[in-house]
Protein backbone atom coordinates (compact mmCIF):
# COMPACT_ATOMS: atom_id res chain seq x y z
CA UNK A 1 0.00 0.00 0.00
CA UNK A 2 3.05 2.42 0.77
CA UNK A 3 4.68 1.61 -2.20
CA UNK A 4 1.63 2.18 -4.27
CA UNK A 5 1.45 5.69 -2.84
CA UNK A 6 4.63 6.48 -3.00
CA UNK A 7 4.75 5.75 -6.99
CA UNK A 8 2.07 7.91 -7.45
CA UNK A 9 3.61 10.62 -5.38
CA UNK A 10 6.50 9.83 -7.21
CA UNK A 11 4.74 9.80 -10.87
CA UNK A 12 2.92 13.37 -9.85
CA UNK A 13 6.27 14.76 -8.89
CA UNK A 14 8.24 13.79 -12.19
CA UNK A 15 4.58 14.99 -13.74
CA UNK A 16 5.28 18.26 -12.30
CA UNK A 17 8.90 18.50 -12.94
CA UNK A 18 8.74 17.85 -16.64
CA UNK A 19 5.56 20.67 -16.73
CA UNK A 20 7.68 22.93 -15.58
CA UNK A 21 10.51 22.16 -17.99
CA UNK A 22 8.41 22.43 -20.86
CA UNK A 23 7.70 18.33 -21.43
CA UNK A 24 4.81 16.36 -21.23
CA UNK A 25 4.38 13.33 -19.24
CA UNK A 26 1.57 10.94 -19.15
CA UNK A 27 0.93 8.14 -16.72
CA UNK A 28 1.34 4.76 -17.92
CA UNK A 29 -0.28 2.48 -15.35
CA UNK A 30 -3.12 0.74 -17.47
CA UNK A 31 -5.71 -1.89 -15.62
CA UNK A 32 -6.30 -4.91 -17.61
CA UNK A 33 -9.30 -3.86 -19.20
CA UNK A 34 -7.36 -1.45 -20.58
CA UNK A 35 -5.34 -3.95 -23.26
CA UNK A 36 -6.61 -4.74 -26.70
CA UNK A 37 -6.34 -7.79 -28.52
CA UNK A 38 -4.40 -6.85 -31.79
CA UNK A 39 -3.09 -9.54 -34.29
CA UNK A 40 0.02 -10.72 -34.31
CA UNK A 41 2.09 -9.83 -37.19
CA UNK A 42 4.09 -12.38 -38.97
CA UNK A 43 6.56 -11.01 -42.10
CA UNK A 44 7.46 -13.38 -44.68
CA UNK A 45 10.38 -12.91 -47.52
CA UNK A 46 9.60 -14.35 -50.49
CA UNK A 47 11.95 -12.93 -53.06
CA UNK A 48 13.66 -15.99 -53.56
CA UNK A 49 10.60 -18.05 -54.29
CA UNK A 50 10.92 -17.33 -58.19
CA UNK A 51 7.87 -17.97 -60.57
CA UNK A 52 5.76 -18.76 -57.25
CA UNK A 53 5.88 -15.23 -55.60
CA UNK A 54 2.43 -14.21 -56.86
CA UNK A 55 1.08 -17.86 -55.15
CA UNK A 56 2.48 -17.03 -51.88
CA UNK A 57 1.14 -13.69 -52.09
CA UNK A 58 -1.87 -14.81 -52.55
CA UNK A 59 -1.85 -17.78 -49.79
CA UNK A 60 -0.81 -15.09 -47.35
CA UNK A 61 -3.71 -12.56 -48.58
CA UNK A 62 -5.96 -16.19 -47.87
CA UNK A 63 -4.71 -16.78 -44.56
CA UNK A 64 -5.37 -13.39 -43.89
CA UNK A 65 -8.87 -12.86 -44.78
CA UNK A 66 -9.57 -16.15 -43.03
CA UNK A 67 -7.99 -15.33 -39.41
CA UNK A 68 -8.35 -12.39 -37.12
CA UNK A 69 -5.42 -13.04 -34.53
CA UNK A 70 -2.50 -13.51 -36.89
CA UNK A 71 -1.63 -11.49 -39.96
CA UNK A 72 0.86 -12.16 -42.21
CA UNK A 73 3.05 -9.38 -44.29
CA UNK A 74 5.34 -8.81 -46.63
CA UNK A 75 9.09 -8.18 -44.60
CA UNK A 76 10.33 -4.43 -45.05
CA UNK A 77 13.12 -4.10 -46.71
CA UNK A 78 16.26 -4.83 -44.40
CA UNK A 79 14.35 -6.58 -41.90
CA UNK A 80 14.68 -10.14 -41.01
CA UNK A 81 11.72 -12.38 -41.99
CA UNK A 82 9.56 -14.93 -39.53
CA UNK A 83 9.01 -16.72 -42.56
CA UNK A 84 11.50 -17.48 -45.95
CA UNK A 85 9.84 -18.92 -48.87
CA UNK A 86 11.87 -20.48 -51.25
CA UNK A 87 11.63 -22.23 -54.59
CA UNK A 88 13.18 -25.63 -55.40
CA UNK A 89 12.74 -29.08 -57.48
CA UNK A 90 11.95 -30.64 -54.60
CA UNK A 91 8.41 -31.44 -53.08
CA UNK A 92 6.64 -28.59 -51.25
CA UNK A 93 7.26 -28.62 -47.44
CA UNK A 94 8.20 -26.09 -44.62
CA UNK A 95 10.62 -26.31 -41.24
CA UNK A 96 9.10 -24.51 -38.31
CA UNK A 97 11.72 -23.07 -36.11
CA UNK A 98 8.56 -22.38 -33.91
CA UNK A 99 5.12 -21.01 -33.76
CA UNK A 100 4.94 -18.23 -36.51
CA UNK A 101 8.91 -18.83 -37.39
CA UNK A 102 10.35 -21.05 -40.51
CA UNK A 103 11.47 -21.93 -43.96
CA UNK A 104 8.89 -22.84 -46.70
CA UNK A 105 9.61 -24.68 -49.94
CA UNK A 106 6.90 -24.48 -52.71
CA UNK A 107 8.82 -27.75 -54.17
CA UNK A 108 8.43 -27.52 -58.12
CA UNK A 109 8.20 -31.50 -58.31
CA UNK A 110 4.12 -30.90 -56.81
CA UNK A 111 3.48 -28.16 -59.68
CA UNK A 112 4.65 -30.62 -62.51
CA UNK A 113 2.38 -33.08 -61.65
CA UNK A 114 0.08 -31.00 -61.35
CA UNK A 115 -0.87 -29.52 -57.48
CA UNK A 116 -2.23 -25.97 -57.32
CA UNK A 117 0.82 -23.31 -56.30
CA UNK A 118 -1.58 -21.73 -54.24
CA UNK A 119 -3.22 -23.80 -52.29
CA UNK A 120 0.57 -25.40 -51.80
CA UNK A 121 1.43 -22.00 -50.49
CA UNK A 122 -1.63 -21.51 -48.27
CA UNK A 123 -1.03 -24.94 -46.96
CA UNK A 124 2.67 -24.78 -46.19
CA UNK A 125 2.07 -21.40 -44.82
CA UNK A 126 -0.57 -23.16 -42.16
CA UNK A 127 2.60 -25.29 -41.18
CA UNK A 128 4.21 -22.78 -40.07
CA UNK A 129 0.70 -20.75 -38.35
CA UNK A 130 0.89 -24.06 -36.18
CA UNK A 131 -1.13 -26.67 -38.28
CA UNK A 132 -0.38 -30.39 -38.84
CA UNK A 133 -0.94 -32.40 -41.99
CA UNK A 134 -4.39 -34.49 -42.18
CA UNK A 135 -3.73 -37.06 -44.63
CA UNK A 136 -5.87 -38.87 -46.02
CA UNK A 137 -8.47 -35.69 -46.05
CA UNK A 138 -11.03 -34.25 -48.13
CA UNK A 139 -10.57 -30.80 -50.73
CA UNK A 140 -12.51 -29.16 -47.93
CA UNK A 141 -9.54 -29.26 -45.52
CA UNK A 142 -6.43 -27.21 -46.80
CA UNK A 143 -4.40 -29.45 -44.54
CA UNK A 144 -4.88 -32.46 -46.63
CA UNK A 145 -2.71 -31.47 -48.93
CA UNK A 146 -1.97 -33.59 -51.86
CA UNK A 147 -4.26 -36.27 -50.21
CA UNK A 148 -7.19 -34.45 -52.17
CA UNK A 149 -5.49 -35.12 -55.41
CA UNK A 150 -3.98 -32.78 -57.99
CA UNK A 151 -7.86 -31.61 -59.06
CA UNK A 152 -8.49 -30.10 -55.68
CA UNK A 153 -7.53 -26.35 -56.45
CA UNK A 154 -9.21 -25.15 -52.54
CA UNK A 155 -6.68 -22.74 -51.34
CA UNK A 156 -8.74 -22.00 -48.20
CA UNK A 157 -8.62 -23.06 -44.41
CA UNK A 158 -11.67 -24.49 -42.99
CA UNK A 159 -13.49 -23.62 -39.73
CA UNK A 160 -11.08 -26.25 -37.73
CA UNK A 161 -8.25 -24.96 -39.24
CA UNK A 162 -8.85 -21.57 -38.94
CA UNK A 163 -10.01 -22.63 -35.15
CA UNK A 164 -6.81 -23.70 -34.37
CA UNK A 165 -4.65 -20.86 -35.90
CA UNK A 166 -7.19 -18.16 -33.93
CA UNK A 167 -6.09 -20.40 -30.79
CA UNK A 168 -2.59 -20.74 -31.36
CA UNK A 169 -2.45 -16.76 -31.89
CA UNK A 170 -5.56 -16.20 -29.44
CA UNK A 171 -3.51 -15.15 -26.31
CA UNK A 172 -1.56 -12.14 -27.46
CA UNK A 173 -2.34 -9.20 -25.98
CA UNK A 174 -0.88 -5.90 -26.70
CA UNK A 175 -1.58 -2.64 -25.02
CA UNK A 176 -2.43 1.12 -26.84
CA UNK A 177 0.40 2.92 -28.00
CA UNK A 178 2.69 4.51 -25.30
CA UNK A 179 0.94 2.80 -22.61
CA UNK A 180 3.17 0.54 -20.07
CA UNK A 181 1.93 -1.05 -16.96
CA UNK A 182 3.55 0.55 -13.85
CA UNK A 183 5.66 2.91 -16.34
CA UNK A 184 5.62 6.42 -16.41
CA UNK A 185 6.14 7.28 -20.24
CA UNK A 186 7.89 10.67 -20.88
CA UNK A 187 7.21 12.09 -24.28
Amino acid sequence: MHSRTFAHGLAAALTAALTLAGGQAHAGTAAPDDRTLAPRVITYDASASAEFKAAVDRGAAIWNESVNNVELRPVAFGQRANIRVLADDGWPRALTTSLGNGTVYIGRQAVNQGYDTIRISSHELGHILGLPDRKPGPCTSLMSGSSAGVSCKNPYPNSAERAAVEGNFGGMLTRPAGVREGVLTVN
